[in-house]
């Protein structure tokens, strides 16, 4: 086992335990009744220009380390993200190498759900009752991990999500997951409210290797927005995959690190959409 698929292994492991403490908790027991009655989460909505970004919530990372102790930023980083014109805004909810939380996803997804924004939650989901989770602490979109997941339970978690009203970033690291999750969307109806991304980061370095875009463009399924992920540090970066046919690009650390969060996502956007429109 390499170690890349080591770490995802040991992620999605930790990710199931911390599922199983959710079932057994007696609070979770009607986590299903209570998010089928609250009202719809924030769409996605995607800009006509042709390019979008995803900014990103996230405490630390095991490439770059503490981002931010600064947890009491969280409200106002997410309203910064939001009117500097990110489309969704992710939130690390991985305890145990990300530094994340639910309450950090419940915390941002208050300021940008009357904002029409939704916020995502990054982590390593297994099982059905972390969407519910997600859902209940006001998410609007998940991320599914194509590797760590067998075909018929990426399947069955993309519907929920759907029947959820909520978004699915769908990621994948190299040609063998985009196959796969082609294979998974050619066996079911259309999904609605789907991004393909495609992360360069090689988990067994953790070194950004930005060669994967261009090299894996034309392998993504076709008629879904791909997704440049990782490896966003500035305007030039992002100029780079719009031109590679990427729709959006989620940014986390370089936004984490900028004094001027606002202004770097605003120069992202507008490097992103000036390649798009040349292309169009």
């Amino acid at each position: 086992m390499s170690e890349s698929t080591e770490f995802l292994a040991a992620m999605a492991a930790a990710s199931a335990r911390r599922a199983r403490s959710l079932q057994q908790d007696p609070e979770s027991a009607d986590l299903a009744a209570a998010v089928s009655g609250m009202p719809p989460p924030p769409r996605l909505a995607l800009s006509p220009t042709g390019f979008d970004l995803i900014a990103e919530i996230k405490m630390t990372s095991p490439s770059a380390g503490v981002l931010s102790a600064d947890c009491d930023a969280i409200e106002a980083r997410a309203g910064v993200y939001a009117r500097a014109g990110a489309a969704a805004v992710s939130v690390l909810t991985e305890p145990s190498r990300f530094g994340g939380s639910l309450s950090h996803l419940r915390r941002a997804a208050a300021v940008l759900d009357p904002l029409g924004i939704p916020a995502m939650a990054k982590d390593f989901i297994v099982d059905p009752i972390q969407i519910y989770a997600a859902r209940a602490a006001g998410a609007g979109g998940i991320l599914l991990i194509v590797r760590i997941l067998e075909d018929d339970v990426l399947a069955d978690l993309l519907a929920l999500a759907g029947r959820l009203g909520m978004f699915t970033l769908l990621e994948a690291f190299d040609e063998n997951d985009l196959d796969r999750a082609g294979a998974v969307l050619e066996d079911q109806a259309p999904v609605d409210q789907l991004l393909l991304g495609l992360n360069c980061r090689d988990l067994q370095t953790l070194e950004i290797e930005p060669a994967r875009f261009s090299a894996l463009a034309h392998r993504f399924p076709s008629g879904y927005p791909k997704v440049a992920e990782s490896g966003m540090a500035a305007a030039e970066d992002v100029r780079s995959a719009a031109q590679l046919g990427y729709g959006l690009s989620l940014v986390g650390t370089a936004l984490m690190r900028c004094e001027d969060p606002s202004g770097l996502l605003r120069d992202m956007l507008a490097a992103g959409r000036g390649a798009a429109g040349e292309m169009a």
